[in-house]
């Protein structure tokens, strides 16, 4: 018997220390924590960049459709309201629209305002469009006539040389200049040539056709006056009152002169030359006048 027995063998089997991975369960715990947190700075972008106007529609996209908008009742038919014993039903949701209503009648008025405001703006500003547009075609009319009438007269024609016009920001200046040996003026006096008659009969004939008011100026050159009682400044002034009369003469409205005036030497037309019989002249400028405004508008 102890010859056939098997002998007895015993195995002793160790197991790890604790360094196994315990299965993949920690992946998948650990990508749900990175998209949380990429969808959460994600939310944070898109909360600093949309506006308060998108954050209400986006609220409003996801708001439950089916939510009552009443804030009492149960959001039924009758709104948490009942009928009274007369069959009329009574106050519930209603007491909310009521509170809400001045508030959204004053931003009703706000706005009603605001759009009077920009009315009134577009159409001053339209006016004052027209308004320019007009007068510089007034403006370019009256240029045009002057200078026909220079070629059509033949006692305008050889006077021509005369005649200056020009705008300036005052509005249209026409200036009846003197030339060597020509003088528009007798020397010294305030009585006028002949040929200053002539071309200020036709400037008042055209200026008359138009409605802006007209400044009339006398300037003299820088010479001084033979005498010392009777400057340049009286001189200037002299020629350009008998100037205006002249203007009123030819049929320009009284009340369309706005200012006379005697400039002397002090507005030279030729600063290199003040001495100059070129800076012996009469202006005369038709004035750039204010739009007139629809009614209504200040």
């Amino acid at each position: 018997m102890s010859g056939t027995a098997r002998p007895i063998i015993i195995k002793k089997i160790k197991k790890g220390g604790g360094h196994g991975h315990h299965g993949g369960a920690w992946k998948v715990a650990y990508a749900d924590f990175v998209t949380a947190m990429m969808a959460f700075f994600l939310l944070m972008w898109l909360i600093n960049t949309t506006t308060p106007e998108q954050k209400r529609g986006i609220a409003d996209y996801f708001a439950p459709a089916s939510v009552s908008a009443s804030q009492s009742g149960s959001g039924s038919i009758l709104g948490g309201t009942v009928l009274g014993e007369d069959g009329t039903r009574g106050n519930g949701s209603s007491a909310v629209i009521e509170r809400m209503a001045p508030d959204s009648q004053a931003e009703s008025n706000d706005n009603d305002t605001q759009r009077a405001m920009e009315d009134e703006d577009t159409a001053r500003t339209a006016a004052q469009q027209a308004q320019a547009q007009a007068e510089e075609a007034s403006f370019e009319s009256a240029a045009m006539s002057l200078r026909q009438a220079m070629q059509d007269m033949p006692e305008l024609a050889e006077l021509s040389k005369h005649l200056l016009i020009d705008e300036t920001p005052e509005g249209l200046r026409i200036q009846i200049v003197d030339q060597e040996g020509r003088p528009m003026f007798q020397p010294g006096s305030a009585e006028p040539m002949e040929r200053a008659r002539v071309l200020l009969r036709a400037v008042g004939q055209v200026a008359a056709r138009l409605p802006n008011r007209v400044t009339v100026s006398g300037h003299t050159d820088a010479g001084p006056s033979p005498a010392p009682s009777y400057t340049n400044w009286e001189l200037s002034s002299d020629r350009a009152n008998t100037s205006r009369r002249l203007l009123e003469e030819s049929g320009l409205p009284a009340d369309r002169i706005y200012q006379v005036s005697g400039k002397a030497g002090s507005e030279p037309l030729f600063p290199d030359d003040p001495y100059g019989s070129g800076n012996r002249r009469i202006s005369i400028v038709l004035l750039r006048e204010a739009p007139v405004l629809p009614p209504g508008i200040r």
